[in-house]
């Protein structure tokens, strides 16, 4: 069993910069690659970034892209996601979650943690 628990939410202003974290328990940690998805209000949810199992290979929505950095530190069991230049349309509730690779089904979700951009 991993648990994972989000923090570093919250209200910025549009063009400002946040970083999300996401703790998990356990020892099995490095054994699973790492994704942040998002789930904007009256929106499906959709995938944001994936680190692999290393670090060594990381994936963006091309909506992110050059905007967001996801890294990880295995030592630490926590996953990053660098948020900036953020825009209103990044409001979202942010979710970590852990699986045996990038973008494929995830085993264990945290419970989320909200970002809203104000204009």
């Amino acid at each position: 069993q991993v648990q994972l628990v989000e923090s570093g939410g919250g209200l910025v202003q549009a063009g400002g910069s946040l970083r999300l974290s996401c703790a998990a328990s356990g020892r099995t940690f490095s054994s699973y690659a790492m994704d942040w998805f998002r789930q904007a209000p009256g929106k499906d949810r959709e995938f944001v970034a994936g680190v692999s199992r290393n670090g060594g290979i990381t994936y963006y929505a091309d909506s992110v892209k050059g905007r967001f950095t996801i890294s990880r530190d295995n030592a630490k069991n926590t996953v990053y996601l660098q948020m900036n230049s953020l825009k209103p349309e990044d409001t979202a509730v942010y979710y970590c979650a852990a699986g045996m690779s990038i973008m494929a089904a995830m085993d264990y979700w945290g419970k989320g943690t909200l970002v809203t951009v104000s204009s």
